[in-house]
């Protein structure tokens, strides 16, 4: 299993780039960052220099989306830095959250998302593809390549990721919607005609290595919120008696509203209503052998990624805990294994 970490680009850059460089010594796999160019800083300017100063790891958006960017834009930057930096990119993407929402915009149509995979997918790995009406292809980027990683809980964005994408990103680490979620996304890879093995599974949450849990828990509380957002899309789509778990969608009955001025952040507001049972499932929290357990249970549902949102008080000391004690361990399991 490899181990990523999930920044924000929060002033000053230098921070950022320096966790990165910390996160490639303790031997992370990605380095995933938020995209909400209001909010924070440009993300793409931020991994040219994390590239240039990491040897490793590969960088991309948890995640970006189709209607902030224009889709070749995209294509083409990313197809830049590999061929800056070797092929170390990876394209997270979802329908949009606090990159459209807070300027009053909506999350782009399942269709809109499957158009966009194509098109930034074939472009950034220097093939032609229809945009517009026309053939299009970046002539410079042959030797560029690129995955494309979809995020989603609902059924049919499920469903989307497991027909087209090279990932699935699940942002929480629930056990039981964790094997809820891969089960459909490898389910709609088989139905399509695919290897539903050769899409890689990513699970990004919280995690804080630490003994004081209340604590623990009110730094991370936000996440709870955050994924709210996106479950009560997902309510006002299906409706309460839906297939989907009311393991994920219960909690949100008493959520009022939610403000993006401090999204992601611990000092978030409206997250009240997240009780701590759900962050104690959502995120990993706790001593270090809480979260060898839980990385072992996800594991063993087929998790190929955990990927830590790095967004509390104790960066560097969660860092240094899974670089020094969490990582070894698992290498050492995956070497006795071969």
């Amino acid at each position: 299993m490899d181990i990523g970490v999930v920044l924000q680009t929060t002033p000053p850059a230098a921070r950022v780039i320096d966790l990165a460089k910390k996160a490639d010594a303790f031997g992370f796999s990605h380095v995933w960052t938020f995209d909400s160019h209001i909010l924070w800083e440009e993300p793409y300017v931020i991994y040219s220099q994390i590239l240039a100063e990491t040897r490793n790891v590969t960088v991309g958006p948890m995640v970006t989306n189709p209607a902030t960017r224009d889709w070749t834009v995209t294509a083409s930057t990313y197809a830049t830095l590999n061929e800056m930096y070797g092929n170390r990119t990876v394209c997270g993407l979802g329908r949009g959250d606090s990159a459209v929402r807070v300027t009053n915009g909506k999350p782009t149509t399942l269709a809109t998302m499957r158009d966009s995979i194509n098109v930034i997918r074939e472009l950034a790995c220097g093939r032609g593809v229809e945009y517009n009406g026309s053939t299009i292809t970046l002539p410079w980027a042959s030797k560029s390549e690129l995955e494309v990683w979809g995020a989603g809980y609902g059924p049919k964005a499920l469903k989307l990721i497991g027909e087209t994408c090279d990932g699935f990103i699940l942002q929480l680490a629930d056990t039981s919607i964790a094997e809820w979620t891969i089960n459909a996304v490898r389910s709609a890879a088989a139905e399509a005609g695919r290897d539903p093995d050769e899409i890689t599974i990513c699970v990004a949450a919280p995690a804080y290595v630490g003994d004081d849990i209340a604590y623990l828990r009110d730094q991370c509380r936000w996440f709870g919120g955050m994924v709210g957002n996106h479950v009560a899309d997902i309510v006002e789509r299906y409706g309460d008696d839906s297939a989907v778990p009311a393991a994920l969608t219960e909690y949100i009955k008493n959520r009022k509203g939610y403000d993006y001025n401090t999204h992601g952040s611990a000092s978030s507001e409206h997250v009240d209503f997240v009780p701590d049972e759900v962050i104690d499932r959502f995120c990993i929290l706790g001593p270090v052998e809480t979260h060898r357990a839980r990385l072992a249970e996800l594991q063993a549902l087929g998790v190929d990624q955990f990927a830590i949102y790095l967004q509390h008080d104790g960066k560097d000391h969660t860092l240094a805990e899974y670089g020094e004690k969490i990582i070894p361990a698992i290498n050492e399991q995956e070497l006795a294994k071969r």
